[in-house]
């Protein structure tokens, strides 16, 4: 079959076409939905804080063991969707979402909160709506792959846009507990009927198995073929593929560090500054409703630039956002920090499965997903814990905010490194197609 022939042939299945945009419409939904096991702990943090009157590292506790669960979770759900298709761990979320919430509307105490968010919520709920879908997302584009990738991922951004206001709202009317049982029943009668939309398997491995069969027939029918470089150097970095995935989970976890001290504590940093937890929702809101724009302007540069450049450019503006808390603490510049932050930060997870997606097989995409997203969830679980435990011991947030800084140093250096080294990798390729 020649390359024009298995295009067609995956077209004809589905690939960049307008199923393709249906489809991805349907896990937009899916990822609203399934991100509200995300926030839930971070919205209802003061009221968890005083009801069973702990510390504030202690409050935190819940979100980070529901990051944890997240990360390891993205993990055993890519392995189901990448075996079965993704609508069976949408399934099985959706169920166990619905679950955690209802168990930890009942808590009687911390630590069961805590385990339910962890393992119901985080491993086996949210995890489903979250790295298999922006690798499924992947699958089913090739010319629009990361406009596609950035769509989907943004609805993670829009659950934190339109869930914490409304959860708020909610707890302020009928309390912490009816709330999160009020949650719960929605996403079970939600989430299983629209991953049933999504039975049908993506079709990227036709279009890449057959490419491979004719570059590997054209290569034997030619001989001096063997002694022309293949591999385009954008496609490979000269590392193995375990050492790229290493780099690449040492990059997540560093840059969500950074990125989690604005997102998990600002609803408490606001308290603390005598704004209230009203305008502290408000101010995650403001700042994820930025972040969806900020996924969908990075998808598009993504397919500009390549996944790596993009990361390093979302690397470098989130580490100037990071700078602006620190002087600013009035209300209304804090609504425009926290929005300037979303708009240059919503980028960076997302470029990950763009990265990933060039430098690895279509057929353990969502593995490797799933496993770089588990690192960049454990980076918000740890950020989010250590940034409570600054505030514990140093009585403010500044010193938090100077520790994400130094991380988010640390996620760059690792990303130039990769591009310095495919720059290396770049200059022998094109001198040999110029010598040939």
């Amino acid at each position: 079959m020649h390359n024009k022939d298995a295009i067609d042939a995956s077209n004809h299945q589905g690939v960049d076409s307008n199923y393709a945009w249906i489809r991805l419409c349907i896990s937009l939904l899916l990822m609203i939905i399934g991100g509200s096991g995300m926030y839930m702990a971070i919205i209802v943090l003061p009221e968890v804080q005083q009801e069973f009157g702990v510390a504030r590292a202690d409050a935190s506790l819940p979100y980070t063991l529901t990051m944890i669960g997240f990360g390891v979770g993205g993990v055993l759900m890519g392995k189901l969707a990448d075996r079965f298709g993704v609508w069976l761990p949408i399934m099985l979320g959706g169920s166990c979402l619905s679950a955690g919430f209802l168990l930890g509307g009942g808590a009687a105490s911390l630590w069961y909160f805590s385990l339910v968010q962890g393992l119901l919520v985080g491993m086996l709920g949210s995890s489903s709506s979250f790295a298999p879908l922006m690798a499924d997302a992947s699958l089913w584009f090739v010319k629009r792959r990361g406009i596609a990738v950035g769509i989907v991922a943004s609805g993670n951004y829009m659950a934190g846009a339109i869930w914490p206001p409304l959860v708020r709202h909610w707890v302020d009317l009928y309390g912490w507990r009816d709330t999160m049982m009020g949650v719960g029943i929605f996403c079970v009668m939600t989430m299983l009927p629209l991953a049933l939309l999504l039975r049908r398997r993506p079709p990227g491995h036709v279009l890449v198995s057959s490419v491979a069969n004719d570059q590997a027939q054209g290569a034997s029918s030619n001989p001096q073929a063997d002694n022309k470089p293949t591999q385009s150097p954008e496609h490979s970095l000269g590392i193995s593929a375990g050492a790229l995935l290493a780099l690449l989970c040492l990059a997540g976890v560093a840059c969500c560090i950074a990125m989690a001290m604005p997102q998990v504590h600002i609803v408490a940093y606001c308290t603390d500054l005598g704004f209230g937890a009203v305008k502290g929702a408000q101010m995650l809101s403001v700042m994820l409703a930025a972040g969806v724009v900020s996924r969908l302007i990075f998808g598009l540069i993504s397919d500009r630039i390549g996944g790596l450049r993009t990361l390093l450019l979302g690397s470098v503006l989130q580490g100037l956002a990071l700078l602006l808390f620190i002087p600013f603490q009035d209300l209304s510049s804090l609504f425009l920090v926290s929005a300037l932050f979303g708009l240059f930060q919503g980028g960076i997870v997302p470029a990950y499965a763009i990265i990933v997606r060039e430098y690895f097989p279509p057929q353990v995409a969502a593995t490797r997903v799933g496993i770089v997203i588990m690192f960049t969830l454990g980076g918000m679980a740890l950020g989010g814990w250590m940034s409570g435990w600054i505030f514990d011991v140093s009585g403010s947030y500044e010193a938090a905010f100077m520790n994400g800084i130094a991380w988010n140093l640390a996620n760059l250096l690792i990303v130039v490194g990769l591009l310095y080294r495919q720059r290396q990798m770049k200059q022998p390729f094109l001198t040999a197609n110029h010598a040939a």
